[in-house]
């Protein structure tokens, strides 16, 4: 499960995002680990597993997370930009976070989800 989403993690880097050799590899992985704890409630399992979540850096003591909804008119998008924030908040060292909702690339669940999230679903 996790080597999925850690590919996602290294193929999708934002555009924007500072250069990561300054980036304390313990901390995202920390954040990863939070961020894993948020389920869609609609489709019941972990984002990061569903391949929602393209990438999560630091600035200081700042988290950014670039991530995805299954689609653009996602009723439980608030909500779940509202529960990223709140779990990389938890990670000691991050005060603040900063959730970019993107849909560059779209959300294929065949691509991005885990094996068992894709055995869960029915997708072969």
């Amino acid at each position: 499960m996790k080597e999925n989403s850690d590919s996602i993690h290294n193929n999708q880097q934002s555009e924007n995002q500072n250069d990561l050799t300054n980036q304390n590899p313990e901390l995202i992985s920390k954040l990863w680990e939070e961020v894993k704890k948020v389920y869609d409630p609609e489709i019941g399992f972990s984002i990061v597993d569903l391949g929602l979540v393209y990438d999560i850096w630091t600035e200081g003591n700042k988290a950014f997370v670039k991530m995805t909804l299954t689609s653009m008119g996602c009723p439980a998008g608030p909500y779940l930009e509202h529960e990223v924030k709140e779990a990389c908040k938890r990670v000691n060292g991050i005060e603040d976070a900063i959730v970019e909702i993107t849909f560059s690339p779209p959300w294929d669940p065949r691509e991005m989800a885990s094996e068992e999230v894709k055995m869960m679903l029915g997708i072969y």
